[in-house]
């Protein structure tokens, strides 16, 4: 288990990232970095990033400032085309101007799960970090009934473990059973 004093790049990161994107919009961080910052031991090089859907305007302000702290999206340095990049349901990634790793993987809200995500979003004290995560069900009921890889289902057994607490098996059903009407049929 890490410590609330251990820091790392991706938390360093992170923890720069979202400060400047809360300025501008809620966020939510979802899916592995919610396990590894949780003490899970397993590599990643990206951060999952979930954001309402903003306008042009908000967007290229957002843009504009993430640019500005040294952060360069690598599919284009066009506030416009990003942005429609995002309203098409694809992802951006983010990185340092300087260095190509980590990255920033962000997405916008696309149907009432991630609007859900973002209401329910909290802090994990057990971080160490002032960030906004999904909820511990949420990522259980993501990693355990739509992306069911190894890799996920080894994180939601250590959320499980580490988040005994917080785990709601009605709350995880539920949102099982929305992921199973909004995302898999």
């Amino acid at each position: 288990m890490r410590a609330t004093g251990d820091r790392n790049i991706l938390d360093e990161f992170a923890e720069t990232f979202c400060t400047i994107v809360q300025k501008r919009c809620d966020y939510i961080i979802v899916s592995g970095f919610v396990a590894i910052s949780s003490g899970r031991s397993r590599a990643t090089e990206d951060i999952d990033m979930i954001i309402p859907k903003l306008s042009i305007e908000s967007f290229t302000k957002l843009h504009d400032d993430l640019d500005s702290e040294g952060f360069v999206c690598m599919q284009s340095d066009d506030p416009a085309e990003v942005h429609s990049y995002l309203t098409d349901n694809l992802s951006v990634r983010y990185t340092w101007r300087d260095k190509p790793l980590p990255e920033m993987e962000i997405k916008f809200a696309k149907d009432k799960l991630d609007e859900y995500q973002l209401k329910t979003r909290l802090k994990l004290p057990l971080t160490g970090l002032d960030i906004w995560f999904s909820s511990i069900d949420m990522n259980v009921a993501f990693k355990e009934e739509y992306l069911k890889s190894d890799k996920d289902l080894k994180d939601a057994e250590h959320l499980r473990k580490v988040y005994p607490e917080m785990i709601d098996e009605k709350e995880i059903d539920k949102i099982k059973q929305m992921i199973r009407v909004l995302r898999l049929s």
